[in-house]
């Protein structure tokens, strides 16, 4: 898979050395001279184009027609959005990727500009906050089919609801299941009336809103809490 890369600073630097470890093909388009020198010192000079991205000429030369994804990481908006604009519509790039850098900005990164995906820096900070919140210990493992599902997995803390109770009387979402419970370092493919004991931990196969109800059901609290300050 080839991705082309507009922007050097410290996001595309490091997007592009992760791709390369992951033995994707990548071309990073820099013209800033302090920024190409680092460059040079931090990925092959092979998977460099100097140029300024902004140009189409530039993004010919540095081979875009020929790239499966373009992500957009300069550190302005309407450079990123221009940019996949014109990926798409000028070089018909199957997929763009857009960094926003304003989260005011954030509503205009969608397919009027062609973004196929926007990463609002602040907006997955806060997901990933409202997420710790509401999951408390539990662990996504695996992201599946686009991310609507998600192999996760918790343990059953004492006093928590579930415990006790069969499987099939725990009211979980039929978008939720239980793949497997480790006990006592042994591993139990789960039935109907299997129920679940303390410390056990659980395998399943869910979508966020299961992952919630779930959550609640084998944690003694629905969320942390914090001893009161001492004034």
């Amino acid at each position: 898979m080839f991705v082309l890369i507009a922007g050097g600073g410290r996001t595309g630097a490091q997007l592009a050395a992760l791709l390369l470890s992951e033995n994707y093909k990548i071309r990073l388009v820099e013209h800033r001279p302090e920024i190409l020198a680092r460059l040079h010192q931090e990925i092959p000079t092979e998977s460099i184009y100097e140029g300024d991205a902004s140009n189409p000429d530039v993004l010919d030369m540095a081979g875009i027609r020929q790239a499966h994804a373009m992500a957009a990481t300069t550190s302005d908006d309407a450079t990123n959005l221009s940019l996949c604009f014109i990926a798409r519509k000028i070089f018909g790039v199957p997929r763009t990727i857009a960094r926003v850098n304003n989260p005011r900005n954030a509503w205009l990164f969608n397919e009027t500009f062609h973004v196929d995906v926007a990463l609002d820096q602040a907006n997955v900070l806060a997901h990933l906050i409202q997420e710790e919140m509401s999951l408390g210990d539990m662990m996504t493992l695996l992201k599946i089919r686009g991310g609507r599902y998600s192999l996760v997995e918790e343990k059953v803390e004492k006093g928590a609801s579930a415990i006790g109770v069969a499987l099939k009387d725990l009211g979980l979402p039929e978008e939720c299941i239980i793949a497997a419970i480790i006990r006592d370092g042994q591993v139990t493919l789960p039935r109907g009336m299997t129920a679940f004991q303390e410390w056990d931990e659980v395998l399943a196969i869910t979508t966020p809103e299961g992952a919630l109800q779930l959550a609640h059901l084998l944690s003694a609290e629905s969320h942390p809490h914090r001893d009161e300050e001492k004034h």
